[in-house]
């Protein structure tokens, strides 16, 4: 090694020396604070939603209401906005001294859960009959609001020992019962069917609670149904008599005058053989089970051609070349090449922009990490419903401790493509992602803002998420890419010419980039495709997906077609004597993205309706961010896959 080669080297370590010192008494001053919070912490943790809570006889039994948002109860949903229950403009019954939060969760509040007490009172086995709530005097202003939720099929979403209130329903084709968590605003038709003009609101509630008796008086709350109905109550009935429960006709309010409403419940006890533990299966359903087998069946199939393909290029054409090559005399002047080995000087040649790729390809490794270890943690049953924002809290968790992974892998990624601005990569690899998705959320929260939306991130949630990001991410990142550059690049097992290569101009329609990377996208997208379906039913439907076995089966097969399109692909393009394949296997494998954001705007005409510019914003922010979210992971996996195939083919060749 020159003097001149090793200046550099030198400088670099002592950065490197100066970094790991810094990272090492930050370490440690973080390590001190959470040591000293164990005990602490360790006297209060349990998982929550895994503690069941027992009643005696006569015991209060709380009740709590959650934010309301729309719901496709007759066919497509006309919002995505979601309104905090205690909104003035629905006028509610509050309790007493005033609505008071509930203690949430980062995950809960991100997913948009407002938790308040409620003025509904439960006592343990004892049946109510026709308690008042309150009474309240809508205005016309009221009234036209309140409307306009009942036409956009507006759920209210009551709870009762953290269990969610739910209206029985029955699925369309099959006929199954399942049970709708929320229950109508109110209702556009009668019991005839004759639509209400103006819609009907409502204001009685009949509530049925499953009970489960575990010892003698020791009682566990394991169900809760509610029929809600339309009851003009208050029809003959003086200022301070008791509304008529039992009365004809329903409230429909008025446009152009008050309307007085008096919101009234009854609840019934009944036993139940349900054990606690199991009180979620009910909401948790899988419909039609044989639909996502085949569909996984249809995937696995899918996989195993695409496996054949490369396993039949790998051991056959590629053998064969690489057995024909090597069998060739060095010794000659004149050694003929052709196909991917014709371009063995070129393949590991740096692509433009490369700390970009390397940066995208860390970040693309971190969200596999933070998928995986979420979906580990959902097949043991930590992510239950239950444990409300859950889901959200272990990404978020997850995604913060792995920010070393994307450091490490991205100045790896970056070395091994020649890079020697480190420091830039690393800023970039903290910094790029994160503030990408901060700014769209962020722009989208200033349209919950103004739309007076509940869903809207409080702003100590964003400083909580700010503070993870800088405290925890950022060092972690910065330690990965330490490690990383100590490590170095990857060793090639060919040289680059120092003269680049011409690229032949005419090329295969297909194997340009634009319909490469559609076709390998579309093969990636349907392989995952019915999961997805289900899961954005979910979000914008009345059912809870929990089919978190079949999401996990689903995410490795995807991954696996990934991996196999992206590196048949790229063999493709050498043999095309095509060698810029860096770029192209990244956006290869995350071209699934594509198609997810096709299928979204579809998804938009064929299921949804959203009236005003607020819920076109917030449905197209929200799609973005999950079609970027599977770009970035899935380009990572066709890059890396492809890297590591290209140098096991390449080491087995002999070169000049």
């Amino acid at each position: 090694m020159t003097a001149i080669e090793e200046r550099p080297r030198r400088g670099r370590g002592r950065r490197c020396a100066l970094l790991q010192r810094t990272l090492a008494a930050t370490t440690t001053a973080l390590v001190a604070l959470t040591l000293a919070q164990l005990p602490t912490a360790a006297n209060a943790w349990y998982l929550p939603g895994s503690a069941p809570r027992s009643y005696r006889k006569g015991d209060p039994v709380p009740f709590t209401v959650n934010a309301l948002e729309a719901k496709a109860f007759t066919s497509q949903v006309k919002s995505v906005l979601m309104y905090d229950y205690y909104d003035p403009r629905f006028q509610f019954c509050a309790p007493d001294g005033g609505p008071k939060p509930e203690s949430e969760g980062l995950g809960s509040v991100l997913f948009g859960d407002r938790i308040y007490n409620s003025p509904v009172r439960a006592a343990m086995l004892q049946d109510q009959t026709c308690n008042e709530l309150c009474r309240v005097r809508l205005t016309p202003d009221h009234a036209n609001f309140i409307n306009d939720r009942i036409r956009e099929e507006y759920a209210v979403n009551w709870m009762v020992d953290g269990l969610p209130v739910a209206e029985s329903r029955k699925e369309v084709k099959t006929h199954e019962e399942f049970l709708s968590t929320g229950f109508a605003l109110g209702r556009l038709l009668d019991e005839h069917f004759n639509p209400y003009d103006p819609p009907a609101l409502n204001n009685h509630f009949d509530i049925y609670i499953d009970y489960h008796q575990r010892a003698p008086n020791e009682y566990r709350v394991v169900g809760a149904k509610i029929y809600p109905l339309t009851i003009d109550s208050l029809r003959g009935v003086g200022a301070n008599q008791q509304p008529n429960c039992k009365a004809a006709g329903s409230v429909q309010l008025s446009n152009a005058s008050t309307t007085d409403v008096a919101y009234t419940y009854n609840i019934y006890w009944k036993q139940s053989d349900t054990p606690w533990a199991t009180r979620w299966d009910a909401y948790l359903k899988v419909f039609d089970p044989r639909i996502h087998w085949f569909s996984l069946v249809n995937s696995v199939v899918i996989v195993a051609f695409l496996c054949i393909m490369v396993g039949m290029i790998l051991m056959r054409s590629v053998s064969r070349d690489i057995n024909r090559y090597n069998a060739i005399d060095l010794t000659e002047d004149v050694q003929e090449d052709f196909g991917w080995k014709l371009v063995h000087g070129e393949v590991f040649r740096p692509p433009r922009h490369p700390m970009l790729l390397s940066v995208l390809v860390g970040s693309g490794s971190q969200l596999v990490a933070m998928a995986a270890v979420t979906l580990v943690f959902a097949l043991l049953g930590f992510l239950s419903p239950s444990n409300r924002g859950s889901l959200g809290t272990v990404m978020i968790v997850t995604w913060t401790l792995f920010g070393s992974i994307a450091g490490y892998v991205s100045s790896k990624t970056y070395a091994s493509l020649g890079g020697d601005n480190w420091k830039k990569t690393i800023f970039l690899t903290a910094t790029l992602f994160p503030v990408a998705v901060f700014a769209i959320v962020n722009l989208l929260n200033y349209f919950l803002i103004f739309s007076g939306s509940s869903g809207a991130v409080p702003f100590g949630t964003f400083f909580a998420l700010i503070a993870l990001w800088f405290l925890i991410s950022v060092p972690l990142t910065l330690l990965g890419s330490v490690v990383g550059i100590r490590r170095g690049g990857f060793q090639h097992p060919v040289k680059v010419n120092s003269i680049p290569r011409q690229i032949p101009h005419q090329q295969t329609w297909y194997l340009r980039p634009l319909p490469s990377a559609l076709m390998a996208g579309m093969l990636t997208f349907a392989s995952g495709f019915l999961e997805i379906f289900f899961i954005l039913n979910s979000m914008f439907g009345t059912k809870v997906y929990y089919a978190f076995g079949f999401l996990a089966l689903a995410f490795i097969i995807t991954g696996i077609t990934t991996a196999t399109v992206t590196i048949l692909f790229t063999y493709f393009h050498l043999c095309a004597e095509d060698y810029r394949w860096h770029w192209r296997s990244f956006i290869t494998g995350g071209a699934g993205g594509f198609w997810l954001f096709a299928y979204g705007l579809f998804f938009w005409t064929s299921r949804l309706e959203l009236p005003g510019t607020a819920n076109k914003v917030l449905f197209l922010g929200y799609l973005t961010i999950l079609s970027s979210l599977f770009f970035a992971l899935f380009g990572a996996v066709g890059f890396l896959a492809t890297y590591a195939s290209l140098r096991r083919i390449y080491s087995a060749i002999r070169v000049d």
